[in-house]
């Protein structure tokens, strides 16, 4: 995605605008919302992050890139690149926090809040989307709090929305693959994809198994090599579209609903990464009809790396979401492991004791 589809903000003015000051102020503002906040800061040809004889300035000077991690900060001191590398480092930024904002004298390719200096009546024409020049003031940084608020939730929303339906597994149980089983006269996998095209711009089957005629068109994706599970899936699914908001469901879910789906979508925030459902009872979050925001592809990268295969563990991050759906959508979330489980869980089953699985 552009900088500009992506919740990074430039500060901008001249020399002695007041842009760090500023800065001081909104950043402890937007971290008491629960943000994870980046600052980029643009600075002069040599920029001073080191003492000469330490022995990361040593090993700087003698060619290497250096990375610097201790208990309480770390720091990083590249090299420039040979190219302009600003976008794409700015988004990938942006893949990490939840608000990027950025300190700058040029114009950057991103919304803008100009800072406006010294005899200045109105921005540069070059200075770019400017959201609003800013005069001198103690209320600076309460008003671009107040365009954050409003601007930061339309960003955050700019992610297009993609479905994904995990298929797979022997089903020993069930007597043949669960996405091939029928409820209502459609196989179960026809009405989980039928859900998610009502509200996601595309969706993908993924795993390995044989589709009905009906679905011969829809995008087929792989399981991952280097992961295991419904984990191998959802990685698919993330790193074919990585800048994507996915919404995943397993197969085995004959109750779901768009009803469900957009709730999901509708926990959408700033600040969440992912939205994992507390079930009722003693059944903990449910990840496999859940909503993940690009960002928690780095969550799951890391478990995934661990070892850590089982998608319930993104419930441990502090930007996942865990709230209990409406008890009227609940039913979406029962899934199926043996006949004897739709006949249980089945709305359909208590009101029609001739509905069966075909």
């Amino acid at each position: 995605m552009r900088p500009a589809d992506l919740p990074i903000l430039a500060i901008g003015g001249a020399h002695d605008a007041g842009k760090t000051t500023l800065l001081e102020a909104l950043v402890p503002m937007a971290a008491a919302r629960g943000l994870a906040v980046a600052v980029v800061k643009s600075a002069g040809s040599r920029i001073e992050v080191d003492r000469p004889g330490k022995d990361s300035d040593r090993l700087f000077r003698a060619g290497a890139d250096v990375f610097v991690r201790g208990k309480a900060e770390g720091f990083v001191r590249t090299r420039p690149a040979e190219e302009d590398r600003t976008a794409s480092d700015l988004a990938a930024l942006a893949r990490l926090y939840d608000l990027v904002l950025l300190e700058c004298r040029s114009p950057m390719p991103c919304a803008t809040v100009w800072l406006l200096g010294e005899g200045e009546s109105e921005p540069p024409a070059e200075a770019g989307d400017v959201l609003a020049a800013l005069p001198r003031g103690p209320e600076r940084a309460e008003t671009v709090y107040g365009i954050l608020g409003r601007w930061l939730p339309e960003q955050w929303l700019r992610a297009p929305v993609y479905g994904c339906v995990l298929i797979g597994g022997r089903s020993t149980r069930m007597g043949a693959p669960k996405h091939l089983l029928r409820s209502a006269g459609r196989t179960w996998i026809e009405r989980a994809v039928a859900a998610m095209s009502r509200v996601s711009r595309r969706v993908a089957v993924v795993g390995a198994g044989e589709l009905p005629d009906a679905l011969a068109g829809v995008t087929r994706l792989p399981d991952v090599p280097d992961a295991e599970g419904p984990m191998a899936g959802i990685l698919a699914a993330m790193r074919w579209a990585p800048w994507a908001t996915w919404l995943v469901a397993a197969c085995d879910l004959p109750n779901l609903s768009a009803e469900a789906l957009e709730w999901l979508l509708a926990t959408r925030a700033a600040g969440v990464w992912a939205t994992v459902p507390l079930l009722a009872g003693a059944r903990g979050v449910e990840p496999l009809l859940a909503h993940y925001d690009f960002r928690a592809g780095a969550i799951l990268e890391r478990l995934a790396a661990d070892g850590r295969f089982a998608p319930s563990l993104v419930a441990e991050h502090p930007k996942v979401a865990a709230p209990a759906p409406p008890s009227h959508l609940a039913p979406a979330w029962d899934n199926v492991n043996a006949p004897g489980d739709y006949n249980t869980i089945s709305p359909q089953r208590r009101r029609d004791r001739r509905e069966r699985i075909e």
